[in-house]
C-alpha cells in the first residue's frame, strides 16, 4: 500500500525544477541512496511527463506522486499520467473525494489546527504542515498532542539537520525540497551528491524513530 510505504521511508523527495529532462536518473539517484518516494510538482507544467517516464522506467521501485496540485482537474490529469499519490499545498475538499473515487493517497497541506483536523475528517492520507519551517519542530508537537491520530507531513524549510527534531515532535514523514534535489546539481548532472543527500535523510529519520 502507498500510504504505508511513504510512512515507512519517511522521507518525500519534492522535485521543483524548471526542467525534468533528467527526471529519471534523478530518480534513480535517490533510490541509491534509500529515497523511493518522489514528487514532481505541477508548478512545472511538464511533471506530467515526469512522472510518467520515472513509472516507465523504474515501475514500482519508485513512487512518484503529483506535487503542488490546486484543483481536482489536476489530479485526475495526474492520475492519468500514473501519479501514485497527489499532494496539494491548500486544503480542497473536492481535491480529496476525487482521489477517494481512485483510490489514490493524498497530502493534503493546511496550517492552523482548524485546517489539519478539517483536512483530516475529509478523508486526507496525510496531512502536510506548510510551511513548517517558518514555526519549526515545536509546533508539530503542539499540534500533535491534541491530535495524535493525524499523519502529519512536514514540508519547507526541512533540512537533515533538523528531520530528526520533526520526526520525535510527531512526524510521520518529512518532505523535503531544495536541501535535497537543487537545480544546480541536477544541471551538473551530480547524481552521486544527489545520492549522498538521500543516504544523510534516511539516516536522520530512522535515527530518530523509537526502536531504530
Amino acid at each position: 500500500m502507498a500510504a504505508r510505504r511513504i510512512e515507512s521511508v519517511g522521507v518525500v523527495a519534492i522535485v521543483r525544477l524548471t526542467d525534468y529532462s533528467a527526471a529519471v536518473p534523478m530518480a534513480e539517484a535517490l533510490l541509491e541512496g534509500g529515497i523511493d518516494v518522489i514528487e514532481f510538482t505541477y508548478t512545472n507544467p511538464a511533471a506530467g511527463t515526469a512522472i510518467e517516464q520515472v513509472k516507465v522506467a523504474l515501475g514500482t521501485r519508485v513512487l512518484a506522486g503529483a506535487g503542488t496540485v490546486l484543483d481536482p482537474e489536476t489530479a485526475r490529469a495526474a492520475l492519468l499520467r500514473g501519479a501514485d499519490f497527489i499532494v496539494t499545498p491548500t486544503l480542497r475538499p473536492e481535491t480529496i473525494q476525487l482521489c477517494h473515487r481512485y483510490g489514490t493517497p493524498t497530502v493534503i497541506g493546511a496550517f492552523t489546527p482548524t485546517e489539519i483536523l478539517t483536512a483530516w475528517e475529509l478523508g486526507a492520507t496525510f496531512v502536510k504542515v506548510f510551511p513548517a519551517g517558518s514555526v519549526g519542530p515545536r509546533y508539530l508537537r503542539d499540534v500533535a498532542g491534541p491530535l495524535p491520530q493525524v499523519r502529519l507531513i512536514p514540508t519547507g524549510g526541512v533540512t537533515v539537520d533538523n528531520a530528526g527534531e520533526f520526526i520525535r515532535a510527531g512526524a510521520r514523514a518529512i518532505a523535503v525540497g531544495s536541501n535535497l534535489v537543487d537545480a544546480e546539481a541536477v544541471a551538473a548532472e551530480n547524481w552521486s551528491l544527489l545520492t549522498s543527500r538521500a543516504r544523510a535523510f534516511i539516516t536522520a529519520v530512522r535515527d530518530a524513530r523509537p526502536g531504530m
